[in-house]
């Protein structure tokens, strides 16, 4: 499940989606069936069909609601603020929208695009996460503040997420003991309940460890 500023959606295996809160940019269209993921931007939403197409919804003044083709062979999507990404089958990644007066780079897939497995997308940056499990992070050009800045060692990893000004991987736990550890801008591993995630991003205010 993904949120946004305006709106939360969910989907039941495969089937329609569900979305509440703010609905200033409209509906879910019709046929409202066969979605088996869904995402969702600032002002718009993306639904990925079990056929493989994706279908977007809402605010779209920059693009990121216009899918470009073709609009097939898409396994997962993410939402940004001005911008979308979808990744493909294949391993590579589709991102469109960006077209804000200011573009940040968050559309600009570093290549070699290829060999990815999943993907995030925040306000100016966006991430994807490679087979090897290593993490590759782009845009950012202005408002850097580390969320592009993949801490080392870049392996391990088997999810990401990402927001406004900071991002985050999954690391498989080594042995299960967790550490507490901090580079860069910012670090933290926590332990406990959430055993093995990792934040990297602006400096400020940090969780205290899970007891």
């Amino acid at each position: 499940m993904t949120a946004t500023a305006a709106v939360t959606g969910t989907v039941r295996a495969q089937g329609p989606i569900v979305a509440w809160g703010d609905n200033v940019f409209g509906d879910v269209p019709a046929p409202n069936a066969d979605f088996i993921a869904v995402a969702g931007g600032f002002g718009h939403s993306l639904g990925l069909k079990s056929d493989g197409s994706i279908v977007a919804w809402g605010w779209n003044d920059y693009g990121q609601g216009s899918v470009p083709a073709p609009n097939a062979g898409f396994i997962a999507v993410a939402g940004g603020i001005y911008h979308s990404l979808g990744l493909k089958s294949d391993g590579a990644i589709v991102a469109w929208g960006c077209g804000h007066p200011t573009n940040y780079g968050q559309c600009n897939v570093p290549a070699p695009n290829a060999d990815f497995i999943a993907i995030a997308a925040a306000e100016r940056h966006s991430l994807g996460l490679k087979s090897d499990g290593s993490i590759i992070a782009w845009g950012c050009s202005a408002y850097a503040y580390g969320q592009c800045d993949v801490p080392a060692p870049n392996a391990d990893y088997i999810a990401v997420a990402a927001g406004r000004y900071h991002s985050l991987g999954i690391r498989k736990a080594i042995d299960a003991v967790p550490a507490v550890s901090e580079w860069g801008l910012v670090l933290l591993t926590l332990t406990g309940l959430v055993t093995g995630t990792l934040l990297f991003g602006r400096k400020g205010r940090q969780s205290s460890p899970a007891t």
